[in-house]
């Protein structure tokens, strides 16, 4: 207890000494079993503070700088580890995503080491930091018979690897990558402790500055090394605040990467280590104006000269990249804390774009699928797939033009404290509650496109008619097919190793084409997901904006696939629900929620149909190249749309005070494992302003209930106890004063019935269940004896015991028994309807009586002891060398 006397342990420091040699195991798999442990160390309130405990920090760093290295893959034979390795995972791809998690799990207890031994870290990380910089290149594969030799130069400990210097590029196994790689994670992860624990004037900005300078000055065209040097820059950029006349150095660090190219002006594609530069240049500059405005700010000058040169060039940069720098702008422009003057920059930034976007030809091919579908080149056949594209410069104006808007939607916003927003002149009133109301600078130009992209929404939506599919050309009759890595993460397959970072990526048209429409699709919802956040009343009084909204995102939904409407309600509905205010509910968001939920309701009752028949029938599809695996990828494509649908209704109806008191740690995938055992829902749990809205309209109170109550049964065990635990009770319990059919409470007190025949197999689902159905019987047997009824329905249902418990529910001059008590006889009156595992479900129980037993275990003398063992067989024994 929190009163006790805590005393270190006398052995502890051997302790520590043999924990420590668990940690340099030559198995990563043991390596991995020792972190939660050192975190709880390190956490500890009392042994955190002792010497032996910050004595043993360095040793536990310096075991980490050797365990980050990416070493051990089962199939090579570099490490001592790879032996090991070949015991505990299956293939490298099962090390490899093994491996990311171990070295996130290390970046985590090196940060809790680095609060308790700060300086320490940053010392270590700059000597690592200075070794890479000078150490040679080696671009070999790590299992060539080169003679290594091992430096560390913190202290004599063996630690880096160096080597002859190879020719060429590094692939993700050279040895100098993985050692760049490694010291990058374990430098990002403790400098930034550093400037979290120490005081300001603590800062060794000296030894900080030095090594920025030496980042910066580093020169290389390996794309992969580039990469980790752009890492350490980030990293290191906080000491810039000190010495803000860097800044321009590390400005001209990151455009020259956002331009990098290993061969200038090649003809052939980018390689994906190459693109890795750049995007990570770009995010870098992002984040830098992100986090650090003020100190960009006297640069926004040079910087916006910068950008427009590189945006002049229009092949120079991708239209991402180009959208990237346009964010960057964006975000600084927010500290001129002056609305004229922000919105003046926003509209000279936005002129090409709204020349493109508003222009006659544009206007005709966002509103005409046949058009679009001429102009993107979707009906085209091409004769050599690979290299042929004569529409690419098309989509990428699209693209340029959605991206740019997303851009300034997400990042144009007013000051944060309000008395500068009213200096600045962005606040134009109060709401009724008191809330003030803002004017983002970027509204009058968002508005002014938005009817050309509601008509791109609803073409795109259009896309999806047999009559639209039929006219892609033979080349991209899979157009808006799901990528394949979309499918693979869906199916939880491993994205394989690549090896192959410095190869052209020599992408087909149609894997282009796929791409192109994937990322306009989610880019397209982006925006109004965001546009609520960014414009506020200005968005949400737009004329007609829910019939909009309903002819062009809600359109055509029958043939839209399960993976292109998940995230149109995550990025779209769900934000737009969140950020509207109340005054709104009945003009906008009813309106649009009521006909979207009586839709998803009727789809996902089908969807689940199909897949119970299918389960039963066992059909098989032999049309399709490979239907075992395209089965299981539309079902679990309808779990996850489930999940999304149920979640938007919670976010809807319940208040965030009861789900937030109900949290699970599950997570999407195959959950079971983390579902909680005794989860009930929450007393609290209440409806929402919006969730009473929705209630008041007959048909969408409806189909809630019955949407809800129908998931219970549907065979995903996740959705099944959230929706039991979060939803259902707070539903039901708004319509409980009306006057409800009897065949309607049967029906629902029948459902969570049927729920636990189908899910009373997992704990965590089966007590939510029984919860639920313990709540229903209780509010409502005694006005509807139907419910009585229902039970005796239930398999084995022994009578006296129902009639018992009626009596003492039904009589209230009788004493309450105990709420647990209740609930436990309730239990097991419903336990011939709880389902069980596959293994039990026709188990013949068999009970022999009197069985004599076999053998008697004689007990163990207390006397012995096993550590004292004459024999020499004890405990101590199993640890001898």
């Amino acid at each position: 207890g929190s009163d006790s006397d805590v005393e270190t342990p006398t052995n502890f420091g051997k302790y520590l000494d043999s924990f420590l040699a668990f940690t340099t195991h030559p198995s990563q798999f043991l390596r991995s079993s020792t972190q939660i442990t050192w975190g709880a160390l390190f956490r500890h309130e009392v042994l955190s503070r002792d010497p032996l405990l910050l004595a043993m920090i360095p040793k536990y760093l310096r075991a980490s700088m050797t365990n980050l290295v990416k070493v051990g893959f089962p199939s090579k034979t570099d490490s001592a580890s790879c032996e090991y390795s070949r015991f505990d995972f299956d293939s490298d791809e099962d090390f490899n995503a093994f491996f990311n998690s171990f070295r996130a799990q290390q970046g985590e207890v090196m940060r809790m080491a680095c609060r308790l031994d700060p300086r320490t870290g940053f010392q270590m990380a700059g000597e690592w930091l200075k070794y890479q910089l000078t150490a040679p290149v080696d671009t070999g594969p790590m299992n060539c018979k080169l003679p290594y030799r091992w430096f560390f130069c913190f202290s004599s400990s063996v630690l880096f690897l160096s080597a002859k210097t190879g020719e060429g590029l590094c692939s993700i196994f050279s040895p100098s990558f993985v050692q760049w790689d490694a010291m990058t994670f374990f430098s990002e992860s403790v400098i930034s402790q550093m400037f979290r624990t120490l005081d300001k004037d603590e800062i060794p900005v000296n030894d900080g500055i030095d090594l920025l300078q030496l980042v910066l000055n580093f020169e290389t065209k390996d794309p992969l090394i580039l990469s980790c040097v752009l890492t350490n820059v980030s990293a290191l950029f906080p000491f810039v605040t000190y010495r803000p006349e860097y800044l321009p150095q590390v400005l001209s660090k990151l455009f020259t990467s956002v331009t990098f190219e290993v061969i200038e002006e090649s003809k052939a594609p980018r390689t994906r280590a190459v693109k890795n530069v750049r995007r990570h240049a770009c995010s870098s500059i992002i984040k830098m104006c992100r986090d650090y405005p003020q100190l960009v700010l006297p640069n926004f000058e040079m910087l916006y000269n910068h950008v427009k040169q590189l945006l002049s060039n229009e092949l120079l940069l991708t239209q991402m990249e180009k959208c990237a720098l346009m964010e960057a702008l964006v975000l600084i422009s927010n500290q001129f804390k002056d609305y004229e003057r922000q919105k003046a920059f926003l509209e000279e930034l936005m002129a090409p774009v709204a020349g493109l976007w508003l222009s006659p030809e544009m206007q005709r091919v966002l509103s005409d699928p046949e058009a679009f579908i001429s102009y993107v080149g979707a009906d085209n056949k091409i004769a050599d797939p690979v290299l042929e594209d004569p529409s690419g410069l098309n989509r990428s104006r699209i693209s340029f033009c959605v991206y740019t808007i997303l851009g300034v939607v997400k990042r144009a916003r007013w000051p944060a404290a309000t008395e500068e927003a009213k200096a600045g002149g962005f606040l134009v009133g109060y709401m009724p509650s008191g809330s003030p109301i803002y004017r983002n600078p970027c509204t009058e130009q968002v508005l002014k496109l938005l009817d050309n992209l509601l008509a791109l929404i609803r073409t795109h939506n259009n896309l999806y008619t047999p009559e639209m599919v039929a006219r892609l050309g033979e080349t991209f009759a899979k157009a808006l097919d799901m990528l394949e890595v979309e499918k693979n993460a869906i199916l939880g397959l491993p994205q394989p190793l690549l090896e192959l970072y410095d190869s052209p990526v020599y992408k087909t048209v149609l894997e282009r084409m796929q791409g192109f429409f994937c990322t306009l699709y989610d880019n397209c919802f982006h925006i109004l997901g965001n546009a609520g956040p960014s414009m506020q009343q200005d968005f949400y009084t737009v004329e007609g904006l829910a019939t909009q909204l309903l002819s062009s995102a809600f359109i055509n939904l029958n043939n839209i696939p399960d993976y292109r409407l998940r995230p149109m309600l995550r990025v779209f509905v769900k934000p737009l629900v969140l950020s509207c205010p109340s005054e709104y509910y009945e003009t906008l968001v009813c309106p649009m929620l009521g006909p979207l939920f009586t839709y998803l309701h009727v789809r996902l009752s089908q969807k689940w149909q199909v897949i119970n028949q299918r389960s039963m029938l066992c059909e098989d599809d032999a049309a399709d190249d490979n239907p075992e695996s395209q089965e299981m990828l539309e079902e679990q494509l309808v779990r996850l749309l489930t999940r999304e649908v149920m979640d938007l209704i919670t976010v809807c109806c319940v208040s965030k005070k009861g789900v937030e008191h109900n949290t699970t740690a599950a997570v999407d995938g195959d959950d079971d494992e983390a579902m909680a055992t005794e989860v009930t829902p929450p007393a609290s749990a209440e409806l929402t302003e919006l969730g009473k809205c929705l209630m008041k309209q007959e048909d969408v109170c409806t189909a809630l209930l019955i949407t809800a109550y129908t998931s219970l049964s549907w065979k995903d065990t996740l959705s099944c106890q959230r929706t039991t635990t979060q939803l259902c009770w707070p539903l039901l319990k708004q319509v409980l004063l009306g006057n409800l059919l009897p065949d309607a409470v049967s029906w629902f007190f029948t459902s969570v019935l049927k729920g636990l025949q189908t899910h009373g197999q997992h704990d965590g689902c089966m007590a939510a269940l029984v919860h639920l159905a313990f709540q229903i019987y209780e509010a409502l047997r005694p006005r509807y004896a139907e419910l009585k009824t229902v039970m005796e329905q239930i398999p084995d249902i022994q009578r006296d015991s129902l009639e018992q418990f009626d009596s003492k529910l039904l009589n209230p001059t009788l004493q309450k028994v105990a709420d647990k008590r209740r609930k436990d006889h309730f239990k097991r009156l419903i336990t011939g309807c709880i389902g069980k595992p596959l293994g039990e479900q026709f188990r013949k129980e068999v009970h022999i009586r009197n069985l004599p037993s076999l053998f008697k275990k004689v007990k163990p003398s207390l006397e012995t002891d096993v550590l004292e063992n004459e024999d020499g067989e004890g405990l101590t024994a199993l640890f001898e060398p």
